[in-house]
């Protein structure tokens, strides 16, 4: 039997026989001993993905930059929004929003 995957590639799954074959093999090894469903469910994952949370958080919003501002930051390459959060952290060390 073949199985073919969202991106494509085909996968030949073994039959019935072959299954059997393979899962009496594995159970005969005495250094392979298979996890009872309490053993399972008591499993996590090892792997944490994504970004860590961050302990300062930053607030998403909608602003309206001058395109000639945005480009120059953008063509500065990636971290180019932090930048802008820091030169705008700058400004505010000397001037009042108000």
């Amino acid at each position: 039997m073949q199985v073919k995957s969202k991106s494509g590639r085909v996968f030949k799954l073994p039959t019935a026989k072959e299954d059997a074959a393979i899962t009496a093999a594995a159970l005969s090894d005495p250094d392979a001993v298979p996890l009872t469903d309490a053993e399972w469910a008591a499993a996590r994952p090892l792997i944490r993905r994504g970004r860590p949370p961050s302990p300062v958080t930053k607030e998403r919003i909608t602003i309206r930059l001058s395109r000639d501002v945005v480009e120059r930051f953008r063509a500065s390459g990636d971290g180019w929004q932090t930048r802008v959060d820091a030169a705008l952290k700058d400004w505010l060390k000397d001037h009042s929003p108000a």
